[in-house]
């Protein structure tokens, strides 16, 4: 301690110590504290965003954590009609982020595509064959579900769909522009969906569907197709439909698109790829499960009767 900072150390008569008491405290006072010198540099460096060490300040060590970064937005690509061995199967399996595999029930590879995707990772749907306004009949496969059923066989197909498509956590509409605007049909498949703690994805095959307004009265998710991918089959278009995906994605927080195995499935498959490449540094691809508890805060809960 230099003394000539402190004149009264320095006198030559001794000091009461009560003095000394005085003086003391008037020094403990005047002097910073740890405590809050350790506060301000912390709250300083909260405002300014930077890690500030306090070494050497008391012995005092504080970090301030750097803000998260700001979470990304998401897209679900669901790709439609596993289950058949379609031309693009073995190359949308092969693209490098998650997808959703829509499997339709009955089929020659249907318990086989499901496996296979569940064991990647992948959610699976029931790609449910349901009548349409307009299109070929023998387009909408085994097990359809058909407005001019009574509810008991309309439950009974989609029960029956359910349980010959393994891991299936929900369902989307192959077809069903009929019946996704019929509310007595609709309203039994999502009551199917209800009791089984599944959520069904509208396709959106009408623009009209009903699907979404049902959904909610009924306490399920309304999720539905935003973009399809290919509904003109060349490489060069998907990739054009995975630019919009990236906008409507970045517009609304999240994009749900569908793409399909097929008779054009490898093209498709090249410009999902190719879209992948192009908007992997700006959303996150998950899947549809991940997106729906991200955005409506709901957990598929799968329900066996």
């Amino acid at each position: 301690m230099n003394k000539s900072q402190y004149p009264l150390l320095n006198c030559r008569k001794p000091l009461s110590y009560v003095a000394v008491a005085v003086l003391m405290t008037s020094l403990i006072l005047g002097a910073p504290s740890a405590t809050g010198a350790a506060s301000e540099i912390r709250a300083e460096g909260e405002r300014s965003g930077t890690d500030i060490a306090l070494s050497g300040i008391y012995g005092v060590q504080a970090t301030v954590d750097k803000p998260a970064r700001a979470a990304r937005s998401k897209v679900a690509i669901i790709i439609d009609d596993f289950g058949n061995g379609m031309r693009g199967t073995e190359e949308m399996f092969a693209l490098p982020v998650k997808i959703t595999a829509a499997v339709m029930p009955f089929l020659s590879t249907t318990k086989q595509d499901a496996k296979r995707a569940h064991e990647r990772g992948y959610d699976v749907l029931v790609h449910l064959p349901m009548e349409p306004r307009q299109g070929k009949p023998e387009w909408l496969g085994p097990g359809a579900v058909l407005t001019s059923m009574s509810d008991a066989e309309v439950r009974e197909r989609v029960e029956a769909a359910l349980d010959n498509v393994p891991y299936a956590i929900g369902i989307n509409n192959h077809m069903g522009s009929k019946v996704t605007g019929d509310e007595r049909v609709m309203g039994i498949v999502l009551a199917v969906c209800r009791e089984r703690g599944l959520f069904f994805v509208d396709s959106h095959t009408n623009y009209r569907s009903i699907a979404g307004k049902l959904a909610r009265e009924q306490g399920l998710p309304p999720v539905e197709n935003h973009i399809f991918l290919d509904d003109v089959h060349s490489a060069g278009h998907v990739l054009k439909q995975m630019r919009l995906v990236q906008e409507h994605a970045q517009d609304q927080r999240y994009c749900i698109t569908i793409g399909h195995v097929g008779i054009q499935g490898k093209e498709t498959a090249a410009g999902i790829r190719s879209g992948i490449e192009e908007l992997k540094d700006t959303v996150d691809f998950v899947g549809i499960a991940d997106l729906i508890k991200d955005q409506w805060k709901w957990n598929a809960r799968l329900t066996l009767p």
